[in-house]
């Protein structure tokens, strides 16, 4: 009996989602056409189809840039994590160090200096992989203290209760602290993530051909900008909403 009042109640409940949903699209569509139809601007469509490719081109190298920054980004972000609970004190310097100097200046200074200085000292010529480089350095510190934040968030009777069953630091670290924490992380992480693929749009100030750069140019081609950059918000938009969608989906399974 109680299976079949849950199951008229979830029911009812995708009904309901499906009318607020329906109606708030229809509301979004309604204004986005008043808007644009009173807007005195003349649209070429077809002068922009014809340089598709490169939006495609751009689109897809914004993927593997930010796939592999993500990946990245989260490596240092628990290394430097660890560091700030380290027993060596210049190690927590060095931690600290870091990341108020990362999250102290802007992203689109640290570019121009790591490209153009660091990198170009160093030897490294490959703009794509110091782009990556950059852009996980650059959300790392935020990732590290997401990550610090949500550690530090468990109640210290874990830690004991941990202790007491005679677990090592690993242990205690891997099957009680970290689950926990995780799911007290992932929408933050979530967040941050989302932003690691709307910052990639500043690697074109060192030309690197991702999908900001390639709008730009097609613009320049065709003296269309909305028409080139209105393609350009809808394919960040079709790169960051799955993020979102399967973190939720996610955190509900993990509850």
């Amino acid at each position: 009996m109680k299976e079949l009042s849950y199951k008229k109640q979830d029911s009812l409940d995708k009904r309901v989602y499906a009318f607020n949903l329906t109606i708030l699209i229809v509301v979004v569509f309604s204004v986005l056409y008043f808007m644009f139809s009173n807007v005195n601007y003349n649209f070429n469509w077809d002068s922009v189809f014809e340089y598709r490719q490169k939006f495609i081109d751009g689109f897809l190298m914004t993927i593997i840039i930010s796939i592999f920054a993500l990946i990245l980004s989260f490596i240092i972000g628990l290394f430097f994590a660890y560091a700030q609970n380290s027993k060596l004190i210049f190690l927590r310097f060095i931690a600290r160090f870091y990341i108020e100097i990362i999250r102290g200046t802007p992203l689109l200074v640290q570019i121009l200096i790591f490209f153009y200085v660091f990198a170009n000292n160093l030897g490294f010529e490959n703009r794509y992989i110091v782009g990556v480089f950059i852009l996980a350095i650059f959300s790392g510190a935020y990732v590290c203290e997401i990550i610090r934040a949500a550690i530090e968030s468990i109640e210290v009777e874990q830690y004991e209760t941990s202790i007491s069953l005679g677990m090592s630091n690993y242990e205690m670290y891997r099957y009680i602290i970290f689950p926990q924490a995780f799911k007290r992380m992932l929408p933050a992480l979530t967040g941050q993530f989302a932003t690691i693929i709307k910052d990639s749009s500043l690697l074109s100030i060192i030309s690197i051909s991702e999908f900001t750069m390639n709008a730009q140019e097609v613009n320049a081609y065709t003296y269309s900008t909305l028409e080139s950059y209105i393609p350009l918000a809808l394919g960040y938009l079709l790169l960051t909403y799955p993020i979102s969608f399967y973190t939720n989906r996610l955190e509900k399974s993990i509850k």
